[in-house]
């Protein structure tokens, strides 16, 4: 079974803002004709590398509730130019919205089990996923969804 991680996507106000987000990069890596690839560098190191990489995602949290989530492809240990041990998240460009769910601040990134994991939007089969982001995240926030 799938072992997930879940982070801050700090700055982001919303999904879309995440999706712009890659959308630029992308752009950026065509126009410099570099590979295209979308990471997010942290500083910690996971353990259960094998574990991620067999069908997890990085599943964000956008203004206090897990909103979205990318596959994970690779993970990529390296030192920075300081000698401080850092990691590339290699992601898949796509962004799942999932069942919005509260979860508070912290820092770094944590572990998600699979069975703790919010299902994607697309698989309730209930229109959710065509309701808007802001109306979606208001109903979570009331308990509602």
């Amino acid at each position: 079974m799938a072992l997930h991680l879940l982070k801050l996507c700090v700055g982001a106000e919303s999904i879309s803002d995440l999706e712009e987000w890659i959308e630029e990069r992308m752009a950026l890596e065509r126009r410099l004709g570099l590979p295209q690839e979308q990471t997010h560098t942290t500083r910690m190191v996971p353990k259960k590398i094998e574990e991620i990489l067999d069908g997890g995602s990085l599943y964000w949290v956008i203004k206090g509730q897990i909103s979205a989530r990318q596959r994970l492809t690779d993970i990529r240990p390296f030192t920075d130019g300081e000698g401080i041990g850092r990691c590339h998240l290699v992601m898949e460009p796509v962004v799942v919205p999932v069942e919005p769910r509260p979860f508070r601040p912290f820092q770094g990134w944590r572990y998600l089990q699979a069975k703790d994991a919010p299902r994607d939007l697309t698989d309730r089969g209930s229109g959710l996923g065509e309701m808007p982001e802001e109306m979606r995240r208001e109903l979570a926030g009331l308990g509602l969804l």
